[in-house]
């Protein structure tokens, strides 16, 4: 977070977002309580007055979230920004020189219009500002400052009364509006934040692409766009389980307090709860799976918030149903700013705002239908008895149903939307989970097509020869083959190679040849291994990651664990699907020398004896992928051997589908 508000742009704008949020929050209060002051005639009116605030805060969603988005993405949203701020500005502050109820109700329909205009265009604009990796982070930041600031609008709001009561003393007209500073000074920040983003230097990339459209083919392509695009879709009804869950929470909190033996301070501290889970999960969430892909983590914080849900309906102690509340809310929290985050990095820029006000909209949508539906259905379902023994009842409040029915639909809600994002199908979420909680690098998605085999040994083994022979059968029976080695099947990789072994007098640090073999290993990977896979051909390498764990881990004494991150990281967590290991002692391995030594093969016998058995180590802890040969028999009997072990494994093309090459699972951990 520190990286990325040292980026001055998005400073700035995170300054006139926090004062615009701060101004939303404060103006709710003041609008509410004037409101009310407006009407003194009974109270069942002042209630009614406050229903129609809300109302009409939800009521533009409706009329003008559609348009919103196609404004964000048409317009210069700098523009769009000022002018919404200072509308806002010129509205908050005509509520009290007006002094009229009808008029306070129009200007707040008018700002929560312009506020619909606002904050797609504000979201749009985020991505353009922050690289791609800092995105999370900036997101964290808006969406933490948006509901962080409500207890300081709070707090600041009773203040401002406090002084306005005093002001009353010489000023008839704070006795007659006393939210009237409140409502001055809302503006104020509208205006300060508005004169804020006037000064910023904000791309407008997307204006020459999103303009080349009518205004309603924009519209209508934008709506298709949400339907039509499965992760989008698996974001906006992933995000809407979340913001559900929540909300269903919050709607039947004060009746469920009230099945727990808790009145208004129950009622209280469950609403409280929510949002300060919220705010953690926001804040903190993300930064604990890091290195989880973000489609699995959001999908997941749906999953959790369900499951959550459904254990507050049946726990019967308010202090434990505060913390699970808690829990719920970060598991929310996380979800949201999750799914900004992909919002902001999974859509195109010129469509980018129509994507935002669509999510806006459905969300408040769903606020209102889940505030509205929860409390009737919680009447209609009453209460539930279960008698599990004929001594034992378990009495079930209405809310606590209709809880365990949202976080049941929640959950499969999550599911869902891990059904339409995921983006490593084929890796094992436990074991994804487990890297990520580790700080490694997580294992690449399974490649479908291709299968990779590795030959690995001591220098003199016979790899080469073995490796030429299998590519031979392999290419006989109709495999396309490709043969590779390490170090050196790469322009970058020969210049490595020539370092690592054929220069004798380089001085070269064990740490420094472990990140040089694992650089000569990433462009392998990425230019030859991967590429070749992917297009379906059989790969045999002579060498892969076990000969780094073997030379620079058991020969170099270096940390195995640290070998095996470097390794995942250069590799992206590929691995063979098959690793053949010719074993030969040392002294062998001399004696059939033909060349001068080169930098590896010149290290001493004990260095090379501890070489072999890493090789062998690894091998017997993972039989299922490994298969080890005597090197020391004849060539023909170890290719006959070696032949009728791929053969078992990979069939004639045309046969039947080989296993794809893919990360191991958890109990083959390459380490």
């Amino acid at each position: 977070m520190r990286a990325v508000l040292r980026i001055a742009t998005f400073r700035r704008l995170w300054l006139a977002l926090s004062l615009s949020s701060l101004g939303d929050w404060l103006g709710l209060l003041a609008i509410t309580a004037m409101a009310a002051e407006l009407t003194t005639d009974s109270s069942s009116d002042q209630n009614y007055a406050v229903a129609s605030v809300f109302i009409l805060r939800l009521v533009p969603a409706l009329l003008f979230a559609p348009i919103a988005g196609v404004v964000a993405d048409r317009l210069d949203r700098k523009v769009t920004m000022v002018v919404c701020d200072v509308g806002r500005a010129a509205l908050f502050v005509s509520i009290p020189i007006v002094g009229s109820l009808w008029w306070l109700l129009v200007a707040t329909f008018l700002i929560e219009a312009l506020s619909l205009f606002w904050i797609p265009a504000k979201e749009a604009t985020v991505p353009n500002l922050v690289p791609r990796e800092r995105l999370e982070a900036a997101n964290q930041l808006s969406l933490v400052t948006a509901y962080g600031s409500a207890p300081i609008a709070a707090g600041l709001f009773t203040v401002l009364s406090l002084i306005t009561g005093s002001l009353g003393a010489r000023f008839e007209f704070f006795v007659t509006h006393p939210a009237s500073l409140a409502l001055m000074l809302n503006g104020l920040t509208f205006l300060v934040a508005a004169g804020t983003v006037a000064t910023l230097a904000i791309p407008n990339d997307h204006l020459e692409r999103a303009r080349a459209e009518s205004p309603w083919r924009s519209l209508v392509e934008g709506w298709k766009f949400v339907a039509g695009t499965p992760v989008v879709r698996g974001l906006l009804i992933g995000m809407l389980g979340a913001f559900a869950a929540g909300g269903t929470v919050v709607g039947l909190a004060p009746t469920f307090v009230r099945g727990l033996g808790a009145g208004n301070p129950g009622y209280g501290t469950l609403f409280g709860a929510v949002f300060v889970g919220l705010a953690l999960g926001m804040l903190v969430g993300p930064r604990l799976l890091a290195g989880l892909s973000r489609r699995r983590l959001f999908a997941m914080s749906i999953v959790a918030a369900g499951l959550l849900l459904m254990l507050v309906a049946v726990i019967p102690e308010l202090a434990v149903v505060v913390l699970v509340v808690v829990l719920l809310g970060l598991a929310s929290g996380v979800a949201w700013v999750t799914g900004y985050t992909l919002i902001g990095l999974e859509v195109a820029d010129e469509l980018r705002g129509r994507t935002f006000s669509f999510v806006q909209s459905m969300l408040r949508l769903t606020l209102v239908a889940v505030l509205a539906a929860s409390p009737a259905l919680a009447g209609a379902v009453g209460s539930v008895d279960l008698h599990p023994t004929e001594d034992v009842t378990l009495s079930y409040s209405g809310a606590a149903v209709v809880f365990l029915s949202a976080g049941a639909v929640a959950a499969l809600v999550g599911l869902f939307s891990y059904r339409h994002m995921d983006d490593r199908k084929g890796v094992s979420l436990t074991r994804d989970v487990i890297a990520a909680l580790r700080q490694e690098t997580p294992l690449a998605a399974p490649i479908a097509t291709g299968y990779f085999i590795a030959f690995e040994g001591g220098d003199g083994a016979g790899k080469s020869t073995q490796v030429q022979r299998l590519a031979d059968w392999l290419t006989e029976r109709g495999h396309e083959v490709v043969v590779t080695r390490e170090p050196g099947a790469t322009a970058i990789g020969r210049r490595l190679r020539q370092m690592l072994l054929d220069t004798h007098d380089l001085g070269l640090s064990a740490r420094t040849e472990a990140l040089m073999y694992a650089a000569d290993r990433a462009e392998h990977v990425e230019d030859v291994i991967r590429p070749a896979l992917e297009h379906g051909a059989v790969v045999i390498t002579d060498r892969f990651i076990d000969s780094s764990i073997a030379y620079q881990a058991a020969g170099r004494a270096l940390s195995a664990s640290d070998i095996d991150r470097l390794s995942r990281f250069a590799t992206r967590g590929l691995v063979p699907a098959l690793t053949i290991v010719l074993d030969v002692s040392p002294e062998v391995a001399a004696e059939r020398r033909l060349l001068p030594p080169d930098r590896m093969e010149s290290e001493s016998m004990e260095f090379h004896h501890r070489v072999r058995a890493g090789f062998l180590d690894r091998a017997a802890r993972r039989p299922r992928r490994y298969f080890v040969m005597d090197g020391t028999k004849p060539p023909t009997e170890i290719t006959a051997a070696v032949i009728k072990r791929v053969g078992e494994l990979l069939p004639a093309p045309g046969t039947a589908d080989p296993e794809p090459t893919k990360p191991l699972p958890a109990e083959e951990n390459p380490l």
